[in-house]
């Protein structure tokens, strides 16, 4: 199982001791990336890095590859993006998710598995990169569709760790109040319209195996929020994708703030949603068919 302890570390080490990361400090950049290889060659894993340059920054996706025994025929991508916000030191966007995906990893070592699953932490999802080329996940979904890859999905792990009990905690765009609950408690799995039958796949291999409370969406890419985070860029290059996230500023005040720090994070929760999304991986990653 993954340990509410690692999740803590990484938290407080990528948003507490190195804090705002992205091409506006690059230092900070490339030790938010350097700390994610570090953790992941612990794991006795080998991450690769795919670097290009973005405001005259050199900026790296690091992934892993765990293999299945198709040999890389068919994958499952699980992405978190670990740059900041201008401002703010990301402690739930993205740390949460990013400190999810290291022990993802941790977590489904040496598990027999058909599809090959590829971790990856993606550089500059925050702006000025979003929606542009210079996003990290549109550099690697796009290579990944000019060498015609099979990725049967991808997962967009955006925001984590902040939640709230109590009533009129958890907003909606409009009309989407009446139909899911008032407080705050919950892990959204979100998707657009075509990506809506892998949206139930995951919502049910997760259902399947952790008692979290969960709320699924399958709608229009052009509502608010939607489409904010990396799954777009799987989109955009024909793949089905969806998003799995606490809501952003949808329940959390201190989004893109200076106040999104690791104090504010319910860590027990996000350890149980981590390990909800790796049993569901495991279920996924040998699923009959994906």
């Amino acid at each position: 199982m993954i340990e509410q302890a690692r999740i803590e570390q990484h938290v407080w080490t990528l948003a507490g001791e190195i804090g705002e990361r992205n091409v506006f400090r690059p230092r900070a950049l490339d030790s938010a990336r350097d700390y994610i290889v570090r953790e992941w060659r612990a794991q006795g894993l080998e991450p690769c890095l795919q670097s290009y340059r973005a405001r005259g920054v050199d900026s790296s996706n690091v992934e892993v590859v765990l293999h299945g025994a198709s040999n890389g025929s068919q994958s499952i991508v699980v992405g978190a993006h670990y740059d900041s916000v201008l401002g703010s030191p990301g402690a739930d966007d993205n740390a949460s998710a990013v400190a999810a995906l290291v022990e993802l990893s941790r977590a489904l070592i040496g598990r027999a598995r058909v599809r090959t699953l590829r971790l990856v932490a993606f550089v500059n999802e925050e702006p000025p990169f979003f929606f542009w080329g210079k996003m990290g996940s549109q550099v690697y979904a796009r290579a990944a569709r000019q060498r015609h890859e099979d990725i049967r999905l991808m997962l967009s792990l955006e925001m984590l760790g902040y939640y709230r009990d109590g009533p009129r905690t958890q907003r909606y765009p409009p009309l989407f109040r009446w139909f899911y609950p008032d407080r705050g408690d919950f892990i959204g799995f979100v998707s657009n319209l075509r990506s809506r039958r892998a949206l139930g796949r995951v919502y049910r291999a997760f259902r399947n195996h952790c008692d979290f409370p969960a709320q699924r969406a399958a709608v229009p890419s052009w509502i608010p929020g939607v489409g904010w985070s990396d799954h777009l860029s799987f989109w955009q290059q024909g793949y089905p994708a969806l998003m799995v996230t606490d809501t952003a500023f949808y329940r959390n005040p201190y989004y893109h703030t200076a106040e999104d720090t690791p104090e504010k994070l319910d860590y027990p929760r996000l350890t149980r949603v981590a390990n909800g999304v790796a049993d569901a991986l495991r279920e996924l990653s040998n699923a009959e068919a994906l």
